[in-house]
């Protein structure tokens, strides 16, 4: 694994126990470039994931806490007029971070949730008619409860696939858990978390994960699972193209990740779950028979990528 990574995740691991593979996960996607959602109950972590990272790596970190009154302005900023300049003045709003938390997006309105697309997709905010470029590295992890559906408002599948990747964090073994109480006992871990890498050496990182090398059997193969997506008896609707670039960007960060400059089958069949759960609609009659998405994945991914 490639050294500095490898130190981003042992110290992420000082706050996070347990959940190895969901920091490797939120890592892949950061040098993806893209943005990740994470679905799970409240307390097992997923804020204290982001805010683990932003500080492991120098990152300005803004936390916005979606509420059904919450504007796209409260998002974005606002133009407001100085009386001693006579003109108006824009004033950022939290999205203008390096790493922002979008804590229960599915509580806020669909046309607050729309705020977040230009920013998600462009990396770059437009107001009043001016658009402004937003700090690099910009990373969106937004989280939602899955059990609760009073007062939300479900991500329509548009912006669900702005997401490179979904994943929960899951509770902890017993053994963690009491790990984790002993780490809090006296003092919270995250004050001593102390930055192993800066925000232009993730960049870098972003940019060498972006030119590893991928073999057109490799994209035939990549097209040949999103495809099977399309064609399987218990999906409705299968992935978009999207999906397909989605696949190709992660399982290139994964091999970089494992410290090599080209992708191999194993690379994709890491990330097939995380990158394509979100992109899939079950079948009703598959559904009310208690047929999760990530299991159709599964069953695709043995019949696509194992036997290679």
């Amino acid at each position: 694994m490639e050294n500095k990574i490898a130190k981003l995740i042992t110290n992420i691991e000082k706050v996070i126990v347990g959940k190895r593979q969901a920091i490797e996960h939120v890592i892949i996607d950061l040098l993806s470039c893209g943005h990740i959602l994470i679905e799970d109950i409240p307390g097992v972590g997923k804020t204290m994931l982001v805010r683990a990272l932003a500080k492991s790596i120098s990152a300005e970190f803004r936390r916005i806490q979606f509420t059904p009154d919450l504007l796209p302005s409260d998002i974005t900023g606002v133009s407001i007029y100085n009386q001693s300049t006579h003109s108006f003045e824009f004033k950022p709003g939290p999205i203008f971070a390096n790493i922002v938390l979008a804590d229960e997006i599915n509580r806020t309105t669909p046309r607050t949730q729309s705020g977040l697309l230009e920013c998600m997709q462009e990396g770059k905010v437009t107001v009043d008619g001016i658009t402004y470029d937003l700090p690099q590295p910009f990373f969106v992890v937004a989280t939602q409860n899955p059990m609760e559906f009073h007062g939300t408002y479900p991500l329509p599948e548009c912006q669900l696939d702005r997401f490179l990747m979904k994943i929960n964090v899951g509770y902890p073994q017993k053994s963690e858990e009491i790990k984790i109480l002993a780490d809090r006992s006296s003092d919270d871990p995250i004050d001593k978390i102390e930055p192993v890498m800066s925000r232009e050496e993730m960049i870098d990182l972003q940019q060498r994960a972006n030119n590893v090398k991928i073999q057109e059997e490799i994209l035939s193969l990549i097209v040949n699972v999103v495809d099977a997506t399309r064609n399987h008896k218990d999906i409705k609707l299968g992935s978009s193209p999207r999906g397909s670039l989605a696949l190709m960007l992660t399982s290139k960060s994964t091999a970089f990740m494992e410290g090599r400059d080209y992708v191999i089958p194993q690379d994709i069949r890491k990330v097939i779950v995380p990158v394509l759960s979100h992109r899939i609609t079950l079948e009703p009659t598959s559904a009310i028979k208690g047929i999760k998405a990530e299991e159709v994945l599964e069953d695709i991914a043995n019949k696509k990528i194992s036997r290679i």
